[in-house]
Order: C-alpha cells, then structure tokens, then sequence
C-alpha cells in the first residue's frame, strides 16, 4: 500500500470557478471581453448599414456579431 494520497483532477462544477475557467481561456487566447450599452437608435444604424438584419435585433448573439464585424472593418478600412 502507498503512503502517498491518491491525487485526484476533479474540476469544481461552481458557477464561481466555471467563470474563471472561461476568463483563463479567453486571456490565454488574447480574448477581452467587454460590457457595452448601446441604444436602440445604434441598433437601427447596423440594420441600416446592413450589419444586422431587421429580425435580429433582440437577438444579443447576433447583435454582438454585427458590432464585432462594425469593429473589424473599421479596422481594416473596410468601412
């Protein structure tokens, strides 16, 4: 029998711990994330500037890619 304790890779299943595990991996990716407010009349741009289309817009996920393709293509002066 050893003396050494079992060594166990038990990952916390705590909302808490979950959170930065996702925050760890989007650093290591060069990832940012940021909280942004926006008004309905900055919604009604990207629909205009055909980032977003008119069904979308409650659409958080969709939103949300429509400003990070806003945001490239200024960038990349695309714009």
């Amino acid at each position: 029998m050893s003396t050494e304790p079992k060594k166990m890779l038990t990952l916390s299943s705590a909302p808490a711990a979950e959170r930065m595990r996702r925050y760890r991996k989007r650093r290591r990716r060069g990832i940012r994330c940021l909280r942004i407010q926006i008004h309905v009349s900055e919604i009604d741009a990207l629909i205009r500037k055909k980032y977003l289309d008119q069904q979308s817009r409650d659409d958080l996920k969709a939103v949300e890619y429509a400003i990070r393709t806003v945001v490239l293509d200024a960038l990349t002066n695309k714009a």
